[in-house]
């Protein structure tokens, strides 16, 4: 299938779509605390989302019950909202999406709740930098799998491992669209489609400590290492325009 090149007014509806996702992330950031559940987190964040005109995306796709993927400490992405309270030294995963008139926005950062373990921050930094370094590297012409394989070194150089099976992915029309982007490369770094102005796409480094097979927990939603320690994910929709990649998660 073909990467969609995507014109200036969808790449605009694009950025309308990221931007609402940028500031609920950024919302919901600011008044999360101990003590509260995920549901309300969830409910916190479709609210505000809604309120701003979007629709949230995830609830409902491929039968995800919430809007906000709320993933707690071992859990790294696809976390389901609950009954959970969250504590003092948690760290949580906040993954949103949303759909405006037609086109979608998707981006997701992991915070701390409260003071966090050094161990913990690190961790975060890890996926954060990872995430921001690998959108500096990017220019038409580089092979997605070379964009893969700065992401993976990034990981393992600070000590890391990448989360494997999952991936970041194209974004347009469709909530997830060509191109698969993983966080660990499979083949030759010179192989494979080539990056062009007007691609849009979602990067999304996934951070394990260990091990970076994956497990699924009972609510077949929640992704875990199989060493079953804290991971960070983070994530952002970007644009190549004029040569470079253009965030549109911007709060």
């Amino acid at each position: 299938m073909a990467i969609a090149i995507r014109k200036k007014d969808e790449i605009a509806k694009l950025r309308a779509a990221g931007e609402i996702v940028g500031k609920t992330l950024q919302y919901l950031q600011n008044i999360i605390k101990p003590g509260m559940t995920l549901n309300e987190i969830d409910a916190m964040g479709e609210k505000y989302l809604r309120d701003l005109g979007a629709e949230p995306s995830f609830k409902g796709l491929y039968g995800f019950t919430g809007s906000v993927c709320t993933s707690v400490n071992e859990v790294c992405i696809h976390g389901v909202p609950s009954d959970r309270v969250i504590k003092e030294g948690d760290i949580l995963g906040l993954d949103i999406g949303t759909k405006l008139n037609g086109y979608f926005g998707d981006a997701a950062i992991t915070m701390a709740v409260g003071n966090i373990s050094k161990e913990d921050e690190a961790l975060i930094a890890c996926s954060k930098d990872a995430l921001y370094y690998a959108i500096d590297a990017i220019r038409p012409g580089m092979r997605f799998k070379e964009l893969t394989k700065i992401l993976e070194d990034f990981i393992t150089n600070r000590g890391y491992v990448p989360l494997r099976d999952y991936c970041g992915h194209g974004i347009g029309t469709k909530p997830h669209d060509e191109p698969n982007i993983p966080n660990y490369l499979e083949g030759k770094p010179k192989q494979g489609p080539k990056i062009k102005n007007g691609m849009v796409f979602c990067l999304e480094p996934m951070v394990c400590q260990k091990s970076g097979n994956p497990s699924l927990l009972e609510d077949k939603w929640s992704v875990v290492s199989e060493d079953n320690l804290h991971s960070s994910h983070y994530e952002h929709q970007v644009a190549v325009v004029d040569g470079r990649a253009v965030i549109l998660t911007q709060a």
